[in-house]
């Protein structure tokens, strides 16, 4: 079966669906630490916040991802995957997926899914850094999405 989106003005949504958007927002800024604590607060059933949990979004959050998958060989030392993922993190992209060969003479392939919606600069910036580190022998995108 095909999902359907709907666009709905809130003042005709179930009262269990809006407490539920109400539950998500707490948990998001903190201050409710768990859905037992967000759920007692605006009076809503935690099977019922499970139920509608995931179909439930206000309309800004619904921003397409982008995803990139870089491909990339790296010398095989300790902690260089670490500085490479931390690389990633500061340019404010998030590693979905990392894939990683066994080293072979000295190098490894490792292939990353990187979510780059919320990137800091431009995607060359970020390959340009990962390009540029002392360990890094090659880094290309090899799929983008």
């Amino acid at each position: 079966m095909k999902e359907r989106y709907y666009l709905v003005r809130e003042d005709i949504l179930p009262e269990a669906v809006l407490k539920t958007m109400q539950v998500k927002q707490l948990l998001e800024a903190g201050d409710a630490k768990t859905v037992h604590e967000g759920v007692e607060q605006v009076g809503l059933s935690r099977s019922a916040f499970y139920k509608y949990k995931d179909g439930i979004h206000l309309i800004h959050q619904l921003e397409r991802e982008r995803i990139v998958t870089i491909s990339m060989d790296l010398e095989h030392e300790s902690g260089m995957l670490s500085k490479v993922l931390g690389t990633v993190a500061g340019h404010g992209a998030n590693v979905l997926t990392i894939h990683q060969s066994i080293p072979l003479q000295g190098w490894a392939n490792v292939v990353l899914s990187i979510e780059i919606t919320h990137i800091n600069d431009e995607l060359g910036d970020m390959l340009d850094s990962l390009k540029g580190m002392a360990g890094v022998k090659r880094a290309l995108i090899v799929g983008q999405g």
